[in-house]
């Protein structure tokens, strides 16, 4: 774990964008316009490139892409890594980039047929690195996070939390809960709920539809918030009043802001909204002793691999196996 800052990149100006390379801008307009990419990849995407071409233009005499070397690629690369982004950050940043040349590879040989992608096979993937240690919460620290948010009469609060873990959803899924969900009944021999249809990760515009699985405890949680904030026209279970003082869908930075200005102070460390799907999978496996295929089914992950990056596990149980 780096204990460093990452220095977060601004977002790029209108009017830094307007002052780009022309055909950097018309590519990536085209490039955004493919309809295999989700809303929320192509929200990423324009930002990582539009990023890229801002550096590009102060460190690269605003070249178009088609005459940058892979020399640029890795200098970009390293500027990403000096101001002590994650891994995964600086691989994304570098994935869009890679993307966008092979969209000019495969779309534009006859335009630049010597073109090729900036980031080749010899400009090595940064060193995984993590900016924060990943650590779940303890039951102790989840019973004091529900406790405190109780007393204080944060009702929303403790559903959002309540039916996180439980399904073990996203952000962008939560935010995508009904009212309706409360007049739903348990699965027919069963102890658990399912939501209606939920837009999930995945790819295209579709992304992966599936139905959300939830217990008793998030069902009443939800209950009861909904029963505090009454009769409404909006009919998202997660809302907040805008300046018209009617409900309306939150948007996901709101979970991050309930986990940094409420959660993290009440637990007395550093909580985000990935922690409770985090949390669910180490508890399911590790503390019940479920196999991971279980976690799998419910946070919905296509293959087991990607849950194990989920779920926590004491190293020190594998080392004392050597002292024996």
């Amino acid at each position: 774990m780096s204990d460093k800052i990452a220095e977060k990149l601004p977002d790029v100006t209108d009017q830094e964008w307007q002052d780009c390379h022309e055909w950097n801008k018309k590519i990536t307009k085209e490039f955004l316009e493919q309809g295999h990419l989700s809303p929320k990849t192509l929200n990423q995407y324009e930002s990582a490139l539009r990023i890229f071409f801002r550096w590009t233009k102060e460190n690269c005499e605003n070249k178009p892409l088609y005459d940058l070397k892979p020399r640029d690629a890795l200098r970009y690369q390293n500027f990403l890594i000096n101001r002590n982004l994650s891994s995964s950050a600086v691989k994304f940043k570098r994935s869009a980039v890679s993307s966008l040349c092979g969209y000019i590879e495969l779309y534009y040989i006859d335009e630049y047929p010597l073109f090729r992608n900036i980031y080749n096979k010899k400009i090595p993937n940064p060193a995984k690195s993590f900016l924060h240690e990943k650590q779940p919460l303890s039951q102790d620290e989840y019973k004091l996070l529900i406790s405190e948010l109780k007393k204080k009469g944060k009702l929303q609060q403790v559903a959002y939390i309540e039916f996180t873990y439980s399904s073990g959803c996203r952000r962008a899924e939560v935010r995508q809960l009904l009212k309706e969900i409360i007049n739903y009944e348990t699965i027919k021999d069963k102890n658990y709920y399912l939501t209606h249809a939920v837009r999930c990760k995945g790819k295209g515009r579709e992304g992966s539809v599936r139905k959300l699985q939830y217990d008793t405890t998030a069902l009443q949680a939800i209950k009861a918030w909904l029963e505090f904030r009454g009769n409404d026209d909006c009919p998202y279970v997660f809302a907040t009043k805008g300046d018209n003082g009617k409900f309306q869908q939150v948007n996901e930075t709101t979970f991050n802001k309930w986990c940094t200005q409420m959660f993290s102070k009440i637990v007395g460390r550093r909580v985000h909204p990935h922690q409770f799907r985090e949390q669910r999978a180490t508890d399911l496996v590790v503390g019940e002793g479920k196999d991971i295929k279980t976690a799998q089914a419910l946070l919905g992950h296509k293959d087991s691999s990607t849950t194990e990056i989920y779920v926590i596990r004491d190293s020190s149980d594998d080392l004392d196996g050597a002292f024996d």
